[in-house]
């Protein structure tokens, strides 16, 4: 194809090559964009929790994420769980201190009372003791945490207490815990930041907020751009003179 004085003429290899790299650098954008679309949903529903407060017992069907809750029941202290390498607003290491709570009109919820730091060493498990007097929790409806990739097998649960595990999940609680009649409202409370008996909780949705996705998505799409700079761009020729007729 010749404009002007130049003549596109690309290889069928360097363009089939750039098309590929093309389609992978938007996708890769999309992607980003819809986990962004994800994130602010989950902040939305983060925020809206918080607009009413439920109160909960065993005959409460299974509420939305972040859904603002309130129970009337005792902790059991004597069964807790510690959720490794789990970490504080500034990346220190630490462990989700996980308790059993017994409803006062039967069944349990799992509440999370917050984060508590690595002692000197692994061996050296934090106190967690906690009274199991009656009271009344606040919190919020949540999931246990997860890993973003499972590697290996996963060890079975076991006592003594408080046991230490590796995002474990509910079906595993429940399996150490098998006379505890589990209410379905929430797998997991997590424990306002004003209630007693708690330790660091400076809850929000997991993994970063939106714009850092619309920022990924930015340079994806940058990317794709300058791929289609460079390509037109080598691919542009100057045209050869005509030969000189005598």
């Amino acid at each position: 194809m010749k404009l002007g004085s130049r003549i596109f003429a690309p290889r069928l290899f360097t363009t089939s090559l750039a098309v590929v790299m093309l389609v992978v650098l938007v996708s890769l954008g999309r992607w980003q964009l819809q986990r962004a679309d994800q994130k602010r949903a989950l902040y939305d529903a983060f925020d809206k929790g918080a607009d009413a407060t439920l109160a909960v017992d065993r005959r409460t069907l299974a509420l939305p994420r972040y859904q603002h809750v309130e129970a009337q029941g005792s902790y059991d202290a004597s069964r807790q769980i510690l959720i490794d390498n789990m970490t504080d607003m500034n990346g220190h290491a630490g462990y989700f201190v996980i308790t059993p709570f017994a409803l006062r009109s039967g069944g349990w919820l799992l509440v999370n009372r917050g984060w508590v730091p690595v002692g000197g060493s692994r061996a050296e498990l934090p106190l967690v003791d906690v009274s199991g007097a009656p009271r009344s929790i606040r919190g919020r409806a949540d999931r246990l945490p997860t890993p973003g990739i499972q590697l290996g097998s996963r060890a079975v649960l076991a006592p003594p207490y408080p046991i230490v595990a590796n995002f474990p999940s509910h079906g595993e609680i429940e399996r150490l815990l098998p006379d505890a009649s589990w209410a379905r409202a929430a797998d997991l409370v997590l424990l306002d930041a004003d209630q007693p008996d708690g330790y660091v909780r400076q809850w929000q949705p997991p993994g970063f907020p939106p714009l850092r996705n619309v920022a990924y998505a930015v340079q994806w799409f940058g990317l794709a751009l300058a791929l289609v700079v460079i390509y037109l761009v080598t691919n542009l020729r100057r045209a050869p003179e005509p030969k000189a007729t005598v």
